[in-house]
């Protein structure tokens, strides 16, 4: 007996639901912030917003690429943040979002309600949730077994 993949039928509200709200700067903080940051927060991607919205994403792989060079760490984050960035909404489903991450290769989706920030998905997220429902599927197959 094959039970339903809860994943197929969740939603990103029900990952950012879960979380703490997403952490922003602005374009003009400098890498030395940014990295303060990903660091006491413990996190992978900051999203970089101004005063219109949404304006970039940097993650820690562009940090890497920009310190590797001989760059200046007080320069501002508007030079090495993403600014073509793919988002989500809370109501996309989970398992094609997971599909678009691995296909994209993008690790964090900042997530968008009628243009306004809402959160921020990592494919960390993604696959904690496929893991939670694979284990809630092996604890009902097991009652199913077991009687």
């Amino acid at each position: 007996m094959r039970t339903t993949c809860y994943v197929d039928h969740m939603r990103v509200s029900d990952i950012i639901s879960a979380k703490s709200g997403v952490v922003t700067l602005p374009p003009t903080a400098t890498i030395t912030e940014l990295i303060a940051v990903l660091a006491e927060r413990r996190i992978g991607a900051v999203v970089i917003v101004d005063e219109l919205g949404l304006a970039g994403i940097v993650s820690e792989r562009d940090v890497i690429r920009y310190i590797n060079g001989t760059e200046n760490p007080a320069d501002p984050v508007a030079d090495i943040m993403t600014t073509t960035v793919h988002t989500c909404r809370p109501t996309d489903d989970l398992g094609e979002l997971a599909s678009v991450m691995t296909n994209e290769r993008i690790r964090h989706l900042p997530v968008l309600e009628g243009g306004n920030l809402v959160g921020i998905v990592s494919i960390g997220d993604v696959v904690k949730a496929r893991l939670d429902d694979l284990e809630a599927e092996r604890d009902h197959l097991e009652r199913y077994v077991h009687g």
